[in-house]
């Protein structure tokens, strides 16, 4: 089991020589994959307009999560059977198969399985970034490693959906699939020649090992109850599917603390242990997050901000997440225990703006508004992004040891699996509170409060978990693990 990574490395001890070049590789596969992300959401809708399937639309995203959750899951596995190159390659091979599925689509069930390949890929890809951190860079590189990794996603909300209206614009969604091919082939080709494995050296560094079908069907199984109950109008049924899919969640959660093959290291699953407690925020903060789905809605119905600035003033909270992110990760010691809770503090207050400010249509100027919501926008990522990687770099550092991979790899199905039942409850709380109902503009503006209300109650529950988080329990998180 490793130490506290002090004191944290310098950007250019991260860029510089093989270094930056290893670094290319790891953000390359989460870049592409993030990218592809929001370049697929801003064509679908010229997709349905060509080959039709709306009744299929949402499904687009929930097939391609599960996909990513699986992939995730898996990728522990074949970075065990292939080695570092051979599992970035296999990945980004899927990935790229996925992709020409897509572009080829002459029906919505070819594009839904062509997004179910893409997703299988992409979250190898993503969840093989953060297991190689630990296996290609020393400790003290970690810290700023993590905040490259993360700071992928938003470079990808900033680019990827002015990509995509590119395409859609100029009538030809196709190609935004056909050009992901050269790009993943060259990454395949940095990966080929900077992921060279040691002398005698072929497998990763954990062994062999087992997949845990059991807990990954769960997983999946309950991604799936929750996007079913989505689809329908009636909010008994919404509320069922969420409650359906938070109890088969919960039985993989059970399962695996008792299973021979895991999913999850040893006290992963116990807030009583701070790598639980790691794990824990990890989901409480990508929940909290997920209430920005609705942001576009509120800004153009509220504020009548065309579709264009409402996406680009959403993307404030993926620009505020990456710099954040970023600046944050020289910080060590103390410092950094400290942001583990201003972190969630300021994305909580910055919610709760949000939810004074959103339903306020006509009260202040809509220059004002914008202002204000796009400072809030920007402090909720920024609360996420400030202890980011702070928070990724415990998990390397509190792995059991022999689980590093594993742990590794459970950071993205935990991101994952948080933002699927973050989305679900965001849409099931905001109908409730009136979004579809009668009262027009009163109910969405009762939605607005109540949703970015609610949903702050989630990064303050990171922030009481903070106190669990201490580097110096990493001496006694493995025995502590032993007992739950």
């Amino acid at each position: 089991m490793h130490t506290d990574p002090t004191p944290t490395a310098t950007w250019g001890e991260l860029f510089s020589g093989r270094n930056g070049l290893l670094a290319l590789a790891l953000v390359g596969g989460v870049a592409l994959h993030a990218i592809n992300v929001h370049i697929v959401t801003t064509v679908l809708p010229s997709v349905v307009r060509d080959i039709g399937g709306l009744a299929w639309y949402a499904w687009n995203t929930t097939l391609f999560v599960v996909a990513s959750i699986i992939g995730a899951a898996l990728s522990v596995w074949l970075l065990a059977a292939a080695g570092k190159r051979g599992a970035c390659v296999t990945a980004l091979a899927v990935f790229a198969l996925g992709s020409a599925i897509c572009a080829l689509a002459p029906s919505m069930p070819w594009m839904l399985f062509g997004r179910s390949v893409q997703g299988l890929g992409g979250g190898t890809l993503a969840a093989l970034s953060y297991a190689l951190i630990r296996l290609v860079f020393e400790p003290r590189l970690w810290p700023r490693a993590v905040a490259l990794v993360s700071g992928m996603w938003g470079v990808a909300t900033l680019c990827g959906p002015a990509l995509g209206g590119l395409f859609a614009q100029a009538g030809h969604w196709r190609w935004a699939f056909w050009t992901l091919l050269p790009v993943a082939l060259l990454q395949g080709l940095l990966i080929v020649v900077q992921l060279r494995p040691a002398p005698g050296q072929a497998r990763g560094s954990d062994g062999p090992v087992r997949i845990p079908f059991v807990q990954i069907a769960l997983l999946a199984a309950s991604v799936l109850a929750i996007a079913a109950g989505s689809l329908s109008p009636q909010l008994l049924w919404q509320g069922l599917g969420v409650l359906g899919g938070l109890l088969l969640g919960l039985a993989a959660v059970r399962h695996d603390r008792r299973a021979e093959v895991r999913m999850l290291p040893r006290g992963a699953t116990a807030l009583t242990t701070p790598l639980g407690a790691v794990y824990a925020s990890v989901a409480l903060l990508l929940v909290g997050t997920t209430c920005e789905i609705f942001v576009p809605y509120f800004l153009q119905t509220l504020h009548g901000h065309t579709p264009l600035a409402a996406g680009y003033l959403t993307a404030a909270m993926a620009g505020g997440w990456s710099l954040a992110s970023v600046f944050s990760s020289g910080r060590s010691g103390a410092s950094a225990e400290r942001l583990l809770r201003v972190g969630p503090a300021l994305c909580a207050l910055s919610l709760a703006a949000l939810a004074l400010l959103m339903p306020t249509a006509g009260v202040f100027s809509p220059a004002i508004v914008t202002l204000l919501c796009g400072l809030a926008l920007a402090g909720a990522g920024a609360g996420v992004g400030i202890c980011w990687p702070h928070l990724l770099t415990r998990v390397l550092t509190l792995a059991p040891a022999g689980e590093e991979g594993m742990a590794s790899a459970a950071i993205t199905t935990v991101q994952l699996y948080g933002m699927a039942v973050g989305a679900a409850v965001a849409g099931l709380v905001a109908n409730a509170a009136g979004l579809n109902g009668p009262n027009g503009v009163a109910g969405i503006q009762s939605a607005a409060l109540w949703l970015f209300a609610t949903f702050a109650l989630a990064p303050v529950l990171s922030f009481l978990l903070a106190r669990r988080i201490n580097p110096k329990a990493a001496a006694t998180n493995a025995a502590t693990a032993k007992e739950c």
